[in-house]
């Protein structure tokens, strides 16, 4: 029950800025001692959970702007899928998620000022850039089970490439699509398991934590306010997650 109360309050506090909080439901799991098997699909199944109410009120809201997400997406649903079709080694799969966390949080701290911004003038990434960054963080996404919005949110913000609700709207949709293609690989090498179903708290929590979560965006605090408090939270759980793979 712990476990479901930590679950529904990082869903509530990622799906406030657009994103699923695969990254931070990774580095619980691990620190839980969950079979590193099974860790990728469980995230994955609480970002789809997450970011699909998410996408569905951003889309409804008007932010949506396919010039901005799809040259993304070229790039990276083949490489979630092949991502997820791969096994790694287990110290390694903790390393990466530590490495994620931590960059995710000092992103989102040092750009969260940005996520309210009123700059008019932007600017859409060129196709090369836009497919190979795609790439990149989808076969990332696929590997170790995160959406890789996280990532790409910040990214479009240095960019300039559109407005915060419109990148928080591309951000949703790209953690849904990769995380769709990452657990389609995932079951490749282990078909359909009825362990995801003995976590279903996990998974109801995330859906109470992530419904909340878009209201609060939507509603009531300040975008940056809360961009700010996910990237206090991602550090905090980089850090526990850090004293584990370091052995301290």
């Amino acid at each position: 029950m712990l476990l479901a109360a930590l679950f529904g309050l990082i869903a509530l506090l990622y799906a406030s800025v657009g994103f699923g909080g695969g990254s931070s439901y990774l580095a619980l799991l691990v620190l839980w001692g969950l079979p590193y098997t099974i860790i990728p699909m469980l995230a994955l199944a609480c970002n789809i959970i997450v970011v699909s109410g998410n996408s569905l009120h951003y889309v409804r809201a008007g932010y949506f702007n396919s010039r901005l997400l799809i040259p993304f997406l070229i790039g990276s649903i083949p490489l979630s899928y092949l991502g997820g079709t791969l096994t790694i080694d287990q110290t390694l799969f903790e390393w990466l998620i530590f490495l994620s966390l931590l960059i995710a949080g000092l992103l989102l701290i040092w750009q969260h000022k940005m996520f309210d911004g009123t700059h008019v003038n932007y600017q859409l990434p060129v196709m090369p850039v836009a497919i190979t960054v795609g790439a990149v963080l989808g076969f990332l996404s696929g590997v170790i089970g995160i959406g890789g919005g996280v990532f790409l949110a910040p990214i479009l913000y240095l960019l300039r490439a559109g407005s915060p609700r419109e990148i928080a709207t591309a951000a949703s949709l790209f953690i849904l699509i990769n995380s769709t293609a990452g657990i389609l690989g995932h079951l490749q090498k282990v078909g359909l398991s009825e362990l995801l179903l003995a976590y279903w708290p996990l998974l109801l929590a995330v859906f109470v934590g992530g419904q909340m979560g878009n209201q609060l965006s939507l509603k009531f605090f300040p975008l940056r306010v809360m961009v700010f408090i996910t990237g206090l939270l991602v550090l905090f759980v980089s850090l526990r997650m850090g004293i584990k793979v370091m052995g301290v």
